[in-house]
């Protein structure tokens, strides 16, 4: 994979045994992708993507309107989300190590005095990491099962332009901070897109085959996903 870059906007280029050129803008981040016969060379490619430029910045506006969350205080009675479902918070001061409990319709944020609201947001995520953590070693475990493959390791990290990455050589998968809020199927429709991807490398005809034969709803599962709020730093590149 290659990348153009146009102003502030970066393209990936994928070249591929294809006859014409494939142009997207991808929700819920704007993220843009050209895929190319490999017979074309990247500068006839940026200069196609040149032309396209208008449209891609009016697809990329669409989708930066997309309903976003508003910024978070962590305050009481402010609303927050874990695996799909709004929870009010409760903040509670006290003078032992912070921790984070999920109750029936609250998240209790135990917090030391003065702690402020970038340590709150820390704790907060570290807790959300940790959720996750327990989560993707069931799901991934489930899916080699169905998959026959093999995932070595995995991790948890904050990304602004992807719900998951793979590291097809090193068989390991990331999986995005922001997914521990979002519906259960969700995340696990992209720990099956990631683990995919052990199977066959590019988003091409065989992996959407690959993808209906093991999630065959996987559509309707995407599209819940990037119809979903997201978070007020989610965009950027």
């Amino acid at each position: 994979m290659q990348e153009i870059q146009l102003g502030e906007i970066t393209i990936e280029v994928t070249q591929k045994d294809i006859k014409n050129v494939h142009l997207s803008v991808y929700p819920p981040f704007g993220q843009v992708k050209i895929a190319a016969p490999m017979r074309m060379s990247l500068d006839t490619i940026r200069i196609y993507a040149i032309t396209k430029l208008s449209w891609i910045k009016k697809q990329q506006t669409k989708i930066k309107a997309q309903k976003r969350e508003a910024p978070r205080e962590y305050l009481t009675k402010e609303s927050h989300y874990y695996s799909g479902k709004r929870y009010l918070l409760k903040v509670i001061e006290n003078n032992s190590t912070p921790n984070v409990k999920l109750k029936q319709n609250t998240i209790e944020l135990y917090i030391r005095p003065e702690t402020d609201t970038a340590k709150r947001k820390e704790i907060l995520d570290e807790w959300y990491r940790a959720q996750l953590k327990e989560l993707i070693p069931k799901l991934i475990t489930k899916w080699e099962k169905v998959m026959a493959v093999e995932v070595k390791d995995f991790g948890v990290k904050k990304m602004k332009t992807k719900w998951g990455t793979c590291n097809i050589e090193a068989q390991r998968i990331w999986v995005n901070l922001e997914l521990a809020k979002k519906p259960s199927n969700c995340l696990e429709y992209i720990i099956v897109h990631e683990m995919t991807h052990l199977l066959e490398r590019n988003h091409n005809t065989r992996f959407v085959a690959l993808m209906n034969q093991f999630m065959p709803n996987w559509r309707e599962v995407k599209e819940e996903l990037n119809r979903l709020p997201v978070s007020h730093t989610e965009w950027g590149y």
